[in-house]
């Protein structure tokens, strides 16, 4: 449903995407996952044809994004990060003006809003102003009006953004059903794990690159192991001491001692005893997503150069 086939963009010198490629099969829920600044919203914008690339192509539900954008337009639905409901209009009124721009009038507009509208359990809001609703109750009023055209793809750019974890869950659960009732193939761009592990297959994007891709269980599969944390007074000289005894690349990550091994907690008898003293606390336990971008990337999601943090730091790797 989206193949994306060599995509770079530039501004100016200053390169957001580099030779991606990506291909999403019909009725998949996709996550797109990454810093802010990683490359992810260029994306974004280029498969909702609001972005010419640079160089490479890209087309979705069958249309090329370039040279039939408004053919792509029509067969998709899109959620923006920023809300783009009237807020002084009812949830009916503003589901009417979006019908209106898609050739939607009478008694078919207003089935198909009832219709969605019940399916988001939000039916009994329809007649209150968009203002009054809490930003989980927008959220839900903006996947009925990206839906209300039937389209074959959602796309949706940082959907979770300022909700709380439980609108988060129920948002996610909608688009779990919208996949497996409607079919739809969905694809979201985010830098919440939580989001990306509720999805069937995640795009790992750092730096505008694509470095790993896969369902969340064989991304994680793929460390082959355990994660061992390690907390010591002297992070540094540990980790290289761990180097050089056990084989492995130490690094740092927000001052814990990171590894990965096989057999995690068979290690941990033998690193403990070899290191006497030195060691604070030690915590074995099976990868996450969280683990996986470090193993990609050498750093975590928050640090990562134009992210959401600030701190560089670096993973362990077992040779």
């Amino acid at each position: 449903m989206i193949q994306v086939d060599s995509i770079t963009h530039r501004y100016g010198e200053r390169v957001a995407l580099d030779d991606v490629s990506l291909g999403v099969e019909e009725g998949r829920l996709v996550a797109l996952l990454g810093p802010n600044g990683g490359g992810k919203t260029t994306l974004f914008r280029i498969l909702t044809t609001l972005l010419r690339p640079t160089k490479g192509t890209a087309r979705v539900a069958g249309a090329d994004v370039v040279q039939q954008r408004y053919e792509v337009r029509r067969r998709i639905g899109v959620v923006f990060q920023k809300p783009s409901l009237d807020q002084h209009l009812t949830v009916g009124e503003n589901l009417l003006h979006q019908g209106h721009l898609y050739g939607l009038f009478g008694p078919a507009l207003r089935d198909k809003s009832v219709q969605l509208l019940e399916r988001f359990g939000i039916a009994d809001r329809r007649a209150d102003r968009i203002g009054t609703l809490s930003g989980g109750l927008q959220q839900r009023v903006e996947l009925v009006k990206a839906l209300l055209h039937d389209p074959k793809v959602l796309i949706l750019d940082e959907p979770g953004t300022g909700m709380d974890p439980g609108a988060r869950l129920t948002m996610m659960e909608h688009l779990a059903e919208l996949r497996a009732d409607a079919g739809v193939t969905v694809l979201l761009t985010t830098h919440l794990m939580d989001e990306a592990e509720r999805c069937d297959h995640v795009a790992i994007l750092d730096r505008g690159r694509v470095a790993a891709q896969g369902s969340p269980e064989s991304l994680k599969l793929a460390i082959g192991g355990d994660v061992v944390t390690v907390t010591s007074p002297d992070p540094q000289s540990l980790a290289r001491k761990v180097g050089e005894r056990f084989g492995v690349e130490p690094e740092v990550v927000d001052g814990v001692v990171r590894i990965e091994w096989e057999r995690g907690h068979e290690f941990v008898p033998a690193f403990i005893e070899a290191f006497p003293g030195e060691v604070n606390a030690v915590t074995v336990g099976k990868p996450t997503l969280e683990d996986v971008f470090v193993h990609c990337t050498g750093h975590r999601l928050a640090d990562a150069p134009g992210g959401v943090g600030d701190s560089v730091t670096t993973g362990v790797r077992k040779r």
